[in-house]
């Protein structure tokens, strides 16, 4: 079979929608030429605040609530924390009214709009505890939204799937949720969304130096360790707006994850993809640590990548430039089965496929020799022309749905069957 005709493109798309909006810190100081001997900038707001009469303050209270209660759930509640997070900031000042507590945690927040440009780079799981036997299964997608400032966050959305052409994907709510940040003292940084009353409320937005720029790109996988025990496991790539470094995020439940940074001397580069489970006792993860080539990687630890192996390399016109991981692997009886990036003439992103050896996916046993789903005549323009892009597919007896991004803009999404896609690929 031609490789271009077995995915089919459902009439599905997801566009950026910018009325959805997050409310998250804003903090603000004077430049350090400028800051020696003065009352802290966050002081100053504050004491022109206290300063105001009590009729002012009550009139500004209710046309905060008049703005904000009809896009977001719990204002009090968001307000109040970040008051209560701020408070160090403000000194000595003595702030007793609820009423001003809140009027000051509104200006150290900031409502933001998380996919007003852009909502691509899809990735997908099923929702655990269901029985693979149904017919329809429901799953998550993640998705990559940017705002303002070019800064990508994570947003989610539900779904089912018949394992043929019938995709429902359930209308987000309009809220967005922050998270509640707690740390521990074994690297993690613990998220927390407990007012979401659905996944698609919860925005993973960046709230580490490392992830300055943004949380971009996750890939999620079904990770099952050797006790039998199931998790929801991402890589993402963690941008502070120099350095890239991968970063992994843990589902605990539907409103609660866990991130922490990997380390090591391969963990420092974009794209990394896990894989569902350990392979030979050890975890193993996809990479293109060289910007070039597709690498293997093997650790006892999950979290400590020290060494790769390269496994692939351009070979076809379309991936010349680079090649690289679209999404963990999926185990087949066939072997591991990965979809793949290649990138081309005019910097154009397609997708393709390998199969990797079950037993040692160091072995490279079969590839597709020209694209799967690449941009098509009226998909070649968007925020980044010529470009089409997965972060993770979903399989579903022996059939595949694949959601990709469209000129780093939109998201839609293809099916097709494992066995076509194996027959459209020629030995390595």
């Amino acid at each position: 079979m031609n490789a271009a005709d077995v995915f089919t493109k459902l009439p599905l798309e997801l566009k950026p929608d910018p009325s959805r909006t997050v409310i998250r810190p804003f903090g603000f100081g004077y430049p350090a030429a400028f800051a020696e001997g003065r009352t802290p900038r966050m002081r100053q707001v504050a004491d022109r605040l206290m300063a105001l009469d009590t009729t002012t303050r009550d009139r500004m209270l209710h046309l905060m609530y008049e703005a904000l209660c009809p896009r977001h759930r719990d204002v009090d509640g968001m307000f109040l924390r970040r008051f209560d997070e701020v408070r160090g900031d403000l000194g000595d000042l003595d702030v007793p009214e609820q009423r001003d507590q809140l009027l000051l945690g509104a200006y150290f927040g900031q409502e933001y709009a998380f996919e007003s440009a852009a909502l691509f780079n899809p990735s997908i799981v099923t929702i655990p505890d269901q029985d693979p036997n149904d017919d329809s299964i429901r799953f998550i997608l993640s998705l990559r939204g940017i705002g303002e400032g070019h800064i990508s966050s994570v947003t989610f959305r539900t779904g089912t799937w018949d394992a043929g052409h019938g995709l429902v994907i359930e209308p987000p709510s309009p809220a967005g949720v922050p998270p509640q940040i707690e740390s521990d003292n074994e690297g993690w940084v613990r998220m927390r969304s407990e007012e979401s009353q659905n996944i698609s409320e919860t925005v993973i937005f960046p709230i580490l130096p490392s992830q300055r720029q943004g949380v971009e790109d996750l890939r999620l996988t079904h990770f099952t360790d050797l006790d039998g025990v199931q998790s929801v496991i991402g890589t993402y790539t963690a941008f502070d707006g120099k350095d890239a470094r991968a970063e992994l995020l843990r589902g605990i439940d539907l409103r609660t994850y866990e991130m922490r940074a990997l380390t090591g001397a391969m963990a420092a580069y974009k794209g990394m993809a896990l894989f569902p489970r350990r392979v030979n006792g050890q975890f193993a993860m996809l990479g293109r640590q060289d910007s070039e080539n597709l690498y293997i990687l093997f650790s006892d630890d999950l979290f400590t990548w020290e060494t790769g192996t390269r496994i692939m390399g351009p070979k076809y016109p379309w991936e010349f430039v680079q090649i690289g991981n679209c999404g963990s692997p999926i185990e087949i009886e066939e072997g591991w089965l990965v979809f793949t990036h290649g990138v081309g003439l005019v910097r154009g992103y397609c997708i393709g496929a390998c199969l990797l050896d079950k037993e040692d996916p160091t072995k490279v046993l079969a590839r597709t020799p020209s694209p799967l789903l690449f941009p098509s005549a009226e998909q070649r323009g968007g925020y980044v022309p010529n470009v089409t892009y997965s972060c993770g597919a979903l399989l579903h007896k022996r059939q595949l749905l694949v959601p990709y991004a469209i000129g780093d803009e939109f998201s839609a999404f293809a099916v097709g069957s494992v066995d076509d896609l194996l027959s459209a690929m020629e030995p390595a």
